[in-house]
């Protein structure tokens, strides 16, 4: 019989408890589900227990880059995957500021996660619903759904986990600066962008009302970014593109009012990319009429101005605007400064993960994308260790040859080790050992091996939080899981200087594939690897053909590419929808 043999149902009511036990048998094995209710704060609170076979559970937050990747590539037949998000999509956010005006339509770069999770090895169960709590030392996750509360059911519920994979992403950082959170947008998130267009419509049809006076017209359409890395120059050329190419031409009465201005703390717009770039973006924005302020940082803002600090000077300037974005950065999540109070981590800014994104102090939980930095274990941290493990002959020295029988296991253990010797043009890593004449040495001892290796550590830096980082690092744990069981009894990793044997899995090693910099008016500015800087308008249609290669899914490679084709035959929508 292939349907169920037997069936157990109990129910016990209690005004402040209850349980459900359901216990079946198929014809593929044994199936336990077990459902507890208790009353927390006046709440019904459910927690489910599940256990098929012998399937490791593993709880995924989050369904950004990171987590989507991870998702895509984890072989689920060996676990039982439950995926828990405050949306129900995926969102290609390098496209967010073409949505703020309308270049690309939001339901063109968004894919529903049911669609991209669906296997046919197994079933990856997904829930709309926003984690509040983790608890590392029971392997639960507390969570709230943010469904409707007039609809039938519980909105708090946990799940327990095996392995736990955090990849919330993170949160706008507006650095306690007062105003910001009461009056600014951010560009985070769909929402986000939609709620920008609508304003910069409200600000032009505001503009237009007869009796307005021409400071209060200025004023109305004066829009300020805060924030000149990516993010917000992006949207600065896109707006810059929407007013010139669209808006002017339905409000032709305001044109001459409208204004743009880019706030940046530091000393040029996108310092994270080769100086060239940042000299020709700053240097196209002044042609294109926006106002770049440099060395500006924001005190306060108010409901119709923003106070800024003129670092040079120390002079503070009354900005008035008609609308604000705010783009400096990213922030912590709540629930993930609680977890990292409860394992230690709370003088830290950011979740801190080891070379494997593994949280540090916890085995079983793994951290993913923005809301996370990964700690790069540093070589002299270990390089009395190294130097024992390579002296084979306790000679106290080490020769060419114990050096080279080592090496490939620090390149490997210590990525920085390879940075650093492309960094130095050095061909071989034995050059380390080289005198301070340049000359070979026959053998080295371990003040020197210390002294040659002493500035590797320095090619070590922080990952950016950008979709590529996130992107990979999914791939890479999605493989790790995939390959678990057969590296317990094969390792494959790196040799353990301290102690015996070798590492499971090979560390993290972020590939960086170059970043673009859209500039507008058909032009943008590309750094890709090799120290290959290229500007202009080829540029602009290199990023249109890997954008689009880059979409999840076929039906919004399609619908990106209509939008695009779209724009360049009907020009950008200005309605408010």
């Amino acid at each position: 019989m292939r349907g169920f043999t037997h069936l157990s149902l109990a129910l016990r009511n209690h005004s402040s408890y209850s349980k459900l036990l359901l216990l079946s048998s198929v014809s593929t094995g044994g199936l336990l589900v077990y459902a507890e209710s208790h009353i927390e704060g006046g709440k019904q609170v459910v927690e489910e227990n599940q256990s098929v076979s012998e399937k490791k559970r593993v709880v995924v937050l989050g369904t950004g880059w990171a987590g989507t990747s991870f998702l895509k590539d984890l072989d689920i037949s060996s676990y039982d995957v439950q995926v828990v998000s405050p949306r129900n999509y995926f969102a290609f956010t390098p496209l967010l500021p073409s949505v703020t005006c309308g270049t690309v339509e939001a339901r063109s770069i968004v894919e529903p996660v049911r669609n991209i999770i669906k296997k046919r090895s197994g079933e990856i169960q997904f829930c709309e619903a926003e984690c509040l709590k983790i608890d590392p030392e029971n392997n639960k996750v507390f969570c709230r759904s943010g469904i409707n509360d007039n609809l039938v059911g519980h909105n708090d519920f946990s799940l327990q986990y095996d392995y736990l994979v955090i990849a919330v992403g993170a949160q706008v950082n507006t650095f306690n600066t007062p105003g910001v959170m009461e009056h600014c947008h951010f560009l985070k998130e769909v929402e986000d962008a939609q709620r920008i267009r609508r304003t910069v419509i409200d600000c032009f049809e505001k503009a237009v009302i007869p009796g307005q006076t021409e400071e209060e017209r200025r004023t109305n359409l004066h829009f300020v970014i805060v924030g000149g890395g990516p993010t917000g120059v992006e949207f600065a050329a896109e707006l810059h593109d929407f007013v010139h190419e669209d808006l002017v031409k339905i409000y032709p009465s305001v044109k001459d009012f409208v204004k743009i201005t880019l706030v940046q703390s530091g000393d040029h717009i996108l310092n994270t990319f080769d100086e060239r770039i940042s000299s020709f973006a700053e240097q196209k924005f002044q042609r294109d009429g926006i106002e770049v302020l440099t060395g500006c940082r924001v005190i306060s803002v108010s409901d119709h101005s923003i106070n800024t600090k003129v670092k040079s000077t120390g002079e503070h300037v009354e900005v008035p605007y008609g609308m604000v974005v705010w783009s400096t950065g990213v922030g912590t999540r709540p629930f993930v400064k609680d977890f990292m109070e409860q394992i230690g981590q709370g003088k830290r800014r950011v979740l801190a993960a080891d070379e494997w994104l593994r949280v540090k102090g916890c085995s079983n939980v793994y951290t993913l994308g923005d809301c996370a930095t990964v700690d790069q274990r540093q070589v002299m941290e270990d390089i009395s260790v190294i130097f024992k493990a390579a002296d084979k002959d306790d000679s106290g020295t080490l020769t060419i040859e114990e050096f080279r029988d080592v090496l490939e296991d620090i390149i490997i253990r210590y990525p920085q080790v390879e940075l650093y010797l492309k960094s130095k043009h050095l061909l071989e890593a034995t050059d380390l050992l080289r005198d301070s004449e340049g000359n070979e040495r026959e053998e080295v001892d371990i003040e020197g091996f210390k002294l040659a290796l002493s500035h590797v550590d320095s090619q070590m830096k922080s990952l950016p939080a950008t979709a590529q980082v996130a992107a990979q690092q999914g791939t890479y744990l999605a493989r790790c899981f995939n390959r678990w069981e057969q590296c317990k009894s094969n390792p494959e990793g790196p040799r353990r200087f301290k102690g015996s044997g070798r590492h499971e899995f090979l560390p993290f090693r972020y590939r960086h594939l170059g970043q673009f910099a859209p500039l507008g008016g058909e032009q943008a500015a590309a750094e890709l690897p090799g120290d290959w800087v290229s500007m202009g308008h080829s540029t602009q249609w290199l990023w249109y053909s890997i954008y689009a290669s880059k979409q999840v899914s076929w039906r919004t490679r399609y619908l990106v590419v209509s939008d695009w084709v779209r724009r360049f035959i009907f020009g950008r929508d200005s309605s408010r929808i």
